[in-house]
């Protein structure tokens, strides 16, 4: 028996309404300024000529718009995109599925590269140098290599942890950018083309209240946006204002910082539990109940980016405005002061 999902008549799912929030061309994305213009530049280029981009890799913490840039690039220069992400390839078959299948030009778009394989990464070097595939055809002393000829393509990789990608895979990246933390404005303008798309009424001062507690990133000023209205409907009149975003936010437990429940559990953690640090990652992610790489990818870098924790050769130490942000006194020695 096949059990539908049911959708009320008039409603996106989900996944559709994230889909309809992402710009799709380049002058629809905002922010990271020097990235869309290098970008613009290239793509213009390659245009002109009538080639394909060059390998393009992003790196940057989640939520920051990799995906969407991969996208706009597929949009701009009218080729076809496919998408996979790097656990999602573990054979050399899956590389060459997918590699085969593709048009000229085509941008090929794998997400979370550094989590590839890393035998699967020397079936990437001939093709992404030479636009060739060797496939073994065969088995023991009568398998012989047959090399088929790929269309030109582009392959976008993006990454949170560029440092992970080994020399030789990041080297054949002819354009490489990396996406840092919006400002409060960039994010403002971003919640406010959101709740536009969206049929939100929202005040320039509610909007600027949902940016300046979304951690720097669209991925998350966008969640915040459509929690804050539900919040203004039942609890409102249905118009985000500063102060109904002011009551959300903190229903939702999101303080001024933006920081969320598990961010101040990790700088307690470090504060109470250890004294400050340091405490090594390991330990850390043990006395918070939660996964090493979460910590690593997700709440570590804002935390290093607002100055509340320092990562030092003997673990993660907590700063002197970690203990103030948490209403602690700070010990006397062995802080440093931001």
């Amino acid at each position: 028996m096949t059990i539908g999902r049911i959708q009320t008549p008039g409603v996106l799912p989900e996944e559709e309404v994230e889909r309809s929030l992402r710009p799709r061309r380049l002058d629809e994305f905002v922010g990271q300024e020097a990235v869309r213009e290098q970008l613009s530049v290239s793509i213009e280029a390659a245009s002109a000529r009538g080639d394909a981009l060059d390998h393009v890799l992003l790196a940057g913490p989640p939520g920051l718009g990799k995906t969407s840039l991969a996208q706009i690039v597929a949009e701009e220069l009218g080729v076809q995109f496919i998408q996979t992400a790097g656990p999602a390839l573990e054979r050399k078959g899956d590389v060459a599925a997918f590699l085969t299948a593709l048009e000229p030009r085509a941008v090929f778009f794998v997400d979370e590269i550094h989590r590839l394989p890393r035998a699967l990464e020397e079936t990437f070097y001939p093709a992404m140098e030479d636009g060739q595939l060797p496939i073994t055809v065969g088995q023991g002393a009568g398998a012989k290599v047959v090399t088929l000829d790929l269309p030109p393509f582009t392959l976008v990789g993006a990454t949170t942890r560029a440092g992970l990608l080994t020399t030789p895979l990041r080297d054949r990246f002819g354009i490489q950018h990396r996406l840092e933390h919006y400002g409060p404005d960039d994010l403002g303008r971003i919640v406010r083309r959101s709740a536009a798309l969206l049929g939100i009424e929202v005040e320039q001062a509610g909007a600027r209240a949902i940016a300046a507690r979304s951690r720097g990133t669209p991925r998350v000023a966008n969640r915040l946006l459509k929690r804050v209205r539900d919040y203004a409907e039942v609890r409102g009149d249905g118009i985000v204002t500063e102060q109904v975003a002011a009551h959300a936010l903190d229903l939702l437990q999101v303080d001024a910082m933006g920081l969320d429940r598990l961010d101040r559990e990790v700088l307690r953690a470090i504060c109470e539990m250890f004294s400050g640090g340091p405490v090594g990652l390991s330990t850390l992610a043990v006395a918070v109940g939660e996964e090493q790489d979460t910590i690593e990818d997700v709440y570590e870098p804002y935390l290093l980016q607002r100055g509340l924790i320092e990562r030092t050769p003997r673990g993660r130490v907590a700063t002197v405005r970690a203990w103030r942000h948490l209403g602690l006194e700070p010990p006397a020695d062995g802080v440093k002061l931001f």
